[in-house]
């Protein structure tokens, strides 16, 4: 890979998170606070995201895979993208901003998977260089987040408006991208146009584990995503600073990520997803015993521990997920991991931590202590089913076979 493309695939990944973070950390403030939404329209909105994880990165996918340039379909889509997400922001009631939003992340959600792909497809060795590349991701959302603080719009439907100017940009961009061709025309099956070729992979003990784990572990997470700006507003934070203070977790992932390749090569995989899911449960544990005065502290390190959380168990899953796929299946294979977390995961996950804080909530107080225990609990169960079920071959590289 080539200084050139390593710069277009960097910009690529600044861009493709630095929409997703212009609304998804503050989104539930904006809902909240100024449209009055209850957490569990709260948590119903955020599912759009995971109901979109499970449709359309796959059918996408699928379409790289076998019919269409993987540029092409990237170009498109956050072209569509960018129209959509103005039309959500026109919406100020659940009736018309769900499906709205329901549209939007329909054309945004495949495109992380298509992102992850179109970068593969022009390493020599992923798990080496995917990680320098990924990194500019997770600066793209960190200037997203304080982008919007700074401008005040954590309460505002601006922030959906600063996303649809930079989702139009990555559509334009995306077609200057390195072209990823589809695969060799040739008739395609039923079982193949409707993805089922790329279940064959969970033949795979490991892969199967990975992708149960993925689907439970985003159950938590779904508390975390959706309802951290919400708890820290609620326990006295000042709004504004809020999405400075989340961004602190995307800053401690730049060091991560970068590091990522020396742990996956040293320790193996299982070891790295363990301390990955292991994370989350302790940030869950800090996030019950902090408040804003004395145990600001302990939100703080919980946030920064999003490093860990996020690198050690997603971005892994990622580069695993691209070394069991074989090449005409590797799009596919992305939209699956995409499926099982940011899908089927955060769909039950989002659906079940807004009622779980309506339930805990009385007089329009939410109980946060009680509430953060059980994503804790959640969280410790999948840490034992990945101990007793992942069972990793290691080689040369340090990633299971």
């Amino acid at each position: 890979m080539g200084l050139k493309t390593r710069i277009q695939l960097s910009t690529l990944m600044f861009l493709q998170y630095f929409i997703w973070g212009t609304w998804y950390v503050t989104l539930n403030t904006y809902l909240g606070e100024s449209l009055n939404f209850t957490a569990t329209q709260i948590g119903l909105c955020y599912g759009t995201f995971a109901i979109a994880a499970m449709i359309s990165p796959f059918f996408v996918g699928l379409i790289a895979d076998k019919f269409f340039a993987t540029e092409k379909v990237l170009g498109a889509m956050h072209l569509l993208g960018a129209v959509l997400l103005l039309l959500a922001s026109r919406a100020t009631t659940f009736q018309f901003f769900y499906p709205a939003l329901l549209l939007y992340t329909l054309s945004y959600a495949p495109t992380m998977a298509l992102s992850n792909s179109l970068s593969f497809h022009q390493m020599e060795d992923p798990g080496k260089q995917f990680p320098g590349v990924r990194v500019l991701g997770t600066i793209g959302w960190i200037v997203a987040n304080n982008v919007i603080g700074w401008l005040g719009y954590t309460l505002t439907v601006e922030q959906l408006y600063v996303g649809a100017a930079a989702s139009l940009m990555l559509g334009l961009y995306s077609f200057t991208l390195p072209h990823v061709p589809p695969g060799k025309a040739k008739k395609a099956s039923l079982k193949e146009l409707v993805g089922l070729d790329a279940l064959s992979l969970f033949k795979s003990r490991a892969f199967a584990t990975l992708m149960i784990a993925s689907v439970l572990i985003f159950i938590p997470v779904s508390f975390y995503f959706g309802f951290t700006a919400t708890f820290m507003s609620d326990i006295g934070i000042n709004p504004d600073v809020i999405p400075n203070r989340i961004s602190m977790g995307q800053m401690a992932e730049i060091l991560f990520i970068l590091i990522l390749p020396f742990f996956i090569t040293r320790f193996g995989v299982k070891r790295v997803l363990f301390v990955g899911i292991t994370a989350w449960l302790i940030r869950f544990l800090l996030f019950a015993n902090g408040n804003a005065g004395s145990g600001v502290w302990m939100i703080y390190t919980g946030i920064i521990l999003h490093g860990i959380c996020y690198d050690f168990f997603v971005v892994t899953g990622q580069i695993f997920v691209d070394k069991k796929a074989p090449d005409h299946l590797k799009s596919s294979a992305q939209g699956l991991i995409t499926f099982a977390t940011y899908g089927l995961g955060m769909f039950i996950g989002t659906w079940f931590a807004g009622r779980t804080i309506d339930t805990l909530t009385t007089n329009g107080v939410a109980d946060w202590v009680k509430i953060w225990y059980v994503p804790t609990v959640i969280a410790a169960v999948v840490l034992l089913i990945f101990i007793f079920l992942f069972r990793e071959k290691k080689n040369s590289t340090g990633l299971s076979v």
